[in-house]
């Protein structure tokens, strides 16, 4: 009785189609702003249970739905029409491609007949998006943009995590059909066969290694492998250290977390990556900021690697395969799980309890320091203190390397970043995203007067939404990190110095309170006074010019 002939057919347009398959998907909302192509769309939004959120430049809708993924777990949508809107998507998109971020991106198209035609607005979006995103589908046919859209929703759901987008001609989308047929088109299974027959010998490895190490990325917090690497790491007392997309995997407070490793590493994580024996690396890609914490010219260790991504696979051992499941296959292994009396592995253990011990990080200053304008490191430890219990979301400039220094991760995704593209004006869409996310979280942005201006019409959003975000202003006009450049490494600084706008007033116009700051203790007040408001706050903080500190990688 329940066969396709049996059901009452109904005729629908194409686009409430997929509105309705984006809900039985639990989609609750989309960021995005409207166009003409993708006006179909946006009618049938209309009639349906999805919140869309109006942002002032779809390049912030991406950033946005970037932000709600890191924040929530789940994959964020974004939505831009034709031409000019699909590319302004563009490089929010490649931010979160970069980071392995999961979105689903629309983009309205000019009608099939005038594809290639050089219409207006005409352009060959999935071959912009392709670089960019795991896949770019064109639907020719309502039947191809239902089926791609299931196919989409289930590599974000269960493959290799990152944006994959669908380009929708407008002649598509007010196409009429019957509903019933949607539910019977199927997608291929996009869960990867995965050739276990190296375990034995990854098993061989870890118990023959002296001085293993655990490097976790991202790919641990996507696939919802917390408990299970906890469990690993305490059962086999392979200390751990990660990414910076990583961190907060296990909490930093945490014994057998030894932070992170790399060009921003703590004293101790890089100690273990030089002189360790072996290399788990499990959901992380050794980028180059990585891999200047591992091995050395005497010590080159051998390295598994698991991930999704067969891109990022690059160890001795690979294993394209999602690391919860490969996780469970290791604490199979008794001999692995069960107390050891290797001595060896404990002796180990105990040289980087000590070393840790003995090694702080070397980048604390004299937080008394009494000057007016503030020292930026004095305003970011304030922001800090005065809210543990946030979500931070960064931008880019200066300011991100005293919060990578400063901030103890104690929770997956609790600071939020552009890590391997790094545009400036993440920060406030970012931010809008994961206040969406996390509604119950005080949500601060720390954001470079640079980067700020980026997305500064963003405050529209925010206040429109009522959005309880404290947006915190590094203001030293100037482009910070630039100038740093400039005068280490070219003839001195041109083009950076900048004549700001009143922030102060400029937050007012968009109807939110704002205060303006620069001596100490009054960033830690402004910041606790934002938190208890619960509305949108702005703190103009001035600051000093100051130079970040060089990694050290020796």
């Amino acid at each position: 009785m329940n066969s396709q002939s049996t059901i009452k057919k109904e005729q629908i347009g194409c686009a409430v189609a997929m509105t309705r398959i984006l809900e039985q998907e639990g989609v609750e909302l989309i960021f995005g702003h409207p166009g003409e192509q993708i006006l179909s769309f946006y009618d049938a939004l209309r009639s349906s249970n999805l919140k869309h959120v109006l942002v002032r430049h779809e390049q912030s809708a991406a950033h946005a739905a970037d932000g709600y993924a890191r924040a929530s777990g789940k994959f964020g949508v974004c939505m831009a029409t034709a031409g000019p809107g699909a590319l302004n998507l563009v490089m929010g998109v490649a931010t979160a491609y970069r980071d392995s971020i999961p979105l689903l991106v629309i983009t309205g198209d000019v009608p099939t007949s005038q594809r290639g035609q050089k219409t207006f607005q005409d352009i060959d979006l999935c071959s912009v998006f392709k670089p960019v995103t795991l896949e770019s589908f064109y639907c020719h046919d309502p039947r191809e943009a239902i089926i791609n859209l299931k196919k989409a929703v289930e590599m974000l759901k269960n493959g290799p995590t990152g944006p994959v987008h669908l380009n929708l001609p407008k002649d598509v989308l007010e196409s009429m059909f019957n509903w019933p047929l949607v539910e019977y088109q199927s997608v291929d299974d996009v869960q990867l066969k995965t050739d276990l027959s190296q375990i034995n010998d990854i098993i061989k490895l870890i118990k023959s290694a002296n001085k293993p190490l655990i490097v976790a990325g991202a790919g641990v917090i996507w696939s919802g492998a917390l408990k299970e690497i906890e469990k690993f790491v305490k059962t086999t007392r392979i200390p751990l250290t990660t990414t910076y997309q990583g961190r907060g995997i296990l909490s930093e407070d945490d014994s057998f977390c030894l932070g992170l490793i790399g060009n921003r590493g703590t004293p101790a994580g890089n100690f273990a990556g030089a002189h360790c024996d072996l290399i788990l690396g499990l959901g992380c890609r050794f980028s180059e900021r990585t891999v200047t914490g591992i091995g050395s010219e005497n010590n080159q260790p051998h390295i598994i690697q698991v991930n999704l991504d067969l891109e990022t696979l690059k160890g001795d051992i690979n294993i394209q395969m999602d690391v919860k499941e490969f996780l469970i296959e290791l604490l199979e292994v008794p001999e692995l799980i069960q107390p050891s009396d290797d001595v060896s592995k404990e002796i180990w253990w105990k040289t980087l309890d000590k070393y840790r011990q003995e090694n702080p990080p070397s980048y604390e200053i004299n937080f008394n320091y009494p000057d007016v304008p503030l020292k930026p490191q004095q305003a970011i430890k304030e922001i800090l203190d005065a809210s543990p219990d946030s979500i931070i979301v960064n931008d880019a400039g200066t300011h991100t390397t005293w919060v990578t220094l400063y901030k103890k991760v104690l929770r997956p995704f609790s600071l939020l970043f552009s890590g391997a593209f790094g545009p400036m004006g993440y920060g406030l869409p970012a931010a809008i995203g994961a206040s969406f996310a996390r509604p119950e979280k005080s949500i601060i942005a720390i954001i470079g007067d640079g980067g700020f201006q980026m997305t500064i019409q963003e405050l529209g959003t925010v206040h429109q939404n009522k959005l309880p975000l404290v947006i915190c202003i590094i203001n030293n006009n100037s482009l910070g990190i630039i100038r740093q450049w400039q005068e280490m490494y070219h003839s001195g600084t041109y083009e950076v110095e900048l004549e700001n706008p009143d922030f102060f007033k400029l937050a007012q116009a968009y109807g939110i309170d704002a205060i303006k700051v620069e001596s100490p203790d009054s960033v830690f007040n402004a910041v606790k006074k934002g938190i208890e408001l619960k509305k949108p706050f702005l703190i103009d903080i001035s600051v000093k010019k100051e130079n970040i500190p060089l990694p050290d990688l020796k």
